[in-house]
């Protein structure tokens, strides 16, 4: 038998003869534990160790009589409820009344009929065995019901949580491609205003024009890249990066941006670790976190920025994810979130602000850079406690390094030959005219194909500019490399508006592909193509 579920009989006398009575009275075949105790103050601890079925109490003892000794054990919780039959010499209702007012279950005059008293013992306790079961199946049933509802809500959060993954991701698809065809336009408008610009001469009333038109390009170009970082389709130059020196050499942008009324606290924690992170792309993303906190607090209030080590184990807020991570958390003092504001607080042009005051894309932009960066973001709010975005980036070895700047290029013309190549006409010639205008000698073509049999045809050609996504078979990739082939000393420069997957390999540039990004300006060009002229070849990569 389970000696969870065996019957246990402790007897409480002074007498040892009285002990004897009740063992012979228990029948061999009955199974049931005895223990006897003579000495009544010890009654709790020997009960609890021993955690009997049901209990024989004396009633005239010489320390501590039944009475006492009943109360004792219904005073504890753990052997308030266990059956107790008072043993009397005395057959007096008066008696009776208080023993069962102190919590008595059952009363025997000495002594019974010993079929009599092992009936009893057996009634109150497999009455309490069944008691027991009871309360362990309605507890198995408790935990049962809570586990199936934990793993309810859990089941219902993953559901929620996948929704959520796959409609950032149905919108991530539409805006990269929104965002590509856009950045094409805008290139076109762009190129043809910059030859507006030229052509216009000193004429104050065009140039004011122009430039008001440049402004609006210049304000499309950053929405296309916000749409692009949201779809985690912004080509990444990721080198390894240390976070907190590189906040701290943004200390002077950020006072700037915040405003004199909003007081920074900046606090980089001793020996941070590393990361590999597009650095120029970090520094959007802290500028967006910082002007969003300096919005949200009205101008007036304290930012907090925190740049610490964190081991992420499982169950962390960041999605359950493992590992070594930079931690950069942004807070604010500001008005906080409700609730139906932080589920949609990454969607693209979801803003709370006014019409006119922002696009919404600030923070759409933060999570799409993470996450293409391998990293996690969380963002805790409540009305009134203001919001902190914790960001985290994976830990990366080697030495922090400071990105490469095209130091000592201005943007100047040159006389070197260069063959630009892109299938929209409107682009390749306003492009071609540019450069022309710049005083480099240029050939076009429409093609990979068409630019192959150029480049075979000609060896004076010092630098190839070609788009990236274009149809054929001939991939822009494969094109520069047979063009590298052919002509050992020729340099590439890639653009486009959206080279997701063609040069980006998992969202990032190799290291040493030049691209220009579209819409780009006459003055990026010109530094653009002087920077890579001066490249030596060494350093020259293709996809």
């Amino acid at each position: 038998m389970n000696e969870e579920h065996a019957s246990r009989v402790l007897l409480i006398d002074d007498e040892e003869m009285i002990a004897e009575l009740i063992r012979f009275s228990l029948p061999e075949q009955s199974q049931m534990a005895f223990r006897h105790l003579s000495n009544p103050e010890e009654v709790l601890q020997v009960a609890l160790e021993m955690r009997p079925t049901v209990m024989l109490v004396d009633l005239r003892m010489p320390t501590l009589d039944g009475f006492g000794v009943i109360s004792r054990l219904r005073a504890h919780p753990d052997t308030e409820t266990v059956p107790i039959i008072l043993l009397s010499s005395e057959d007096d209702p008066e008696i009776k009344v208080r023993a069962f007012a102190v919590g008595a279950n059952d009363y025997l005059v000495k002594w019974p009929d010993r079929r009599e008293l092992f009936a009893r013992l057996s009634y109150h306790s497999s009455a309490y065995l069944a008691h027991l079961q009871r309360d362990q199946a309605f507890k198995s049933l408790h935990e049962s019901r809570r586990q199936l509802l934990q793993r309810t809500e859990e089941l219902a959060k993953s559901q929620a949580a996948l929704l959520h993954s796959q409609k950032m991701e149905v919108i991530g698809q539409l805006t990269g491609g929104v965002a590509h065809d856009f950045n094409n336009v805008l290139q076109i408008i762009s190129n043809n205003l910059q030859l507006l610009k030229v052509l216009g001469g000193d004429n104050d009333a065009i140039q004011k024009r122009v430039n008001a038109a440049l402004d609006g390009v210049h304000r499309g170009a950053n929405l296309a890249s916000h749409l692009l970082s949201f779809a985690r389709r912004q080509p990444l130059q990721p080198v390894v990066v240390n976070v907190g020196e590189l906040l701290r050499s943004m200390d002077e942008l950020l006072r700037r941006s915040v405003g004199s009324l909003c007081s920074i606290g900046i606090d980089v924690a001793p020996d941070i670790w590393n990361t590999l992170a597009d650095p120029t792309q970090l520094e959007n993303v802290i500028l967006n976190l910082a002007i969003n906190a300096r919005d949200a607090m009205g101008d007036q209030g304290r930012l907090s920025i925190r740049v610490l080590n964190a081991c992420a184990i499982k169950g962390n807020a960041f999605a359950g994810a493992t590992g070594e991570y930079v931690l950069l958390e942004v807070s604010d003092t500001g008005r906080g979130m409700e609730s139906y504001v932080l589920e949609r607080a990454f969607e693209p042009f979801f803003s709370t602000k006014p019409v006119g005051q922002g696009t919404g894309l600030g923070l759409s932009m933060v999570y799409g850079f993470v996450k293409q960066s391998g990293g996690h973001v969380h963002l805790e709010s409540e009305p009134g406690q203001g919001t902190r975005v914790k960001v985290f980036l994976p830990r990366a070895a080697g030495v922090a390094v400071s990105p490469q700047t095209e130091i000592g290029v201005t943007a100047e013309g040159g006389s070197e030959t260069i063959l630009v190549v892109d299938d929209e006409p409107d682009i390749r010639e306003t492009a071609a005219r540019l450069l022309s205008a710049l005083g480099y000698r240029v050939y076009q073509a429409g093609s990979a194909e068409e630019a192959l049999g150029i480049i075979e045809d000609r060896k004076d050609i010092d630098l190839l500019f070609t788009d990236v996504v274009m149809p054929g078979k001939l991939r822009s990739s494969e094109l520069a490399e047979r063009a590298r082939e052919l002509r050992p000393g020729m340099q590439v420069l890639f653009t486009s508006g959206y080279s997701h997957g063609e040069l980006a390999k998992g969202g990032w540039l190799a290291p040493g592909i030049a691209l220009l990004k579209k819409p780009y300006t006459v003055d990026g060009l010109a530094t653009k193509i002087r920077h890579v002229l001066q490249q030596p070849i060494a350093q020259r990569t293709v996809a």
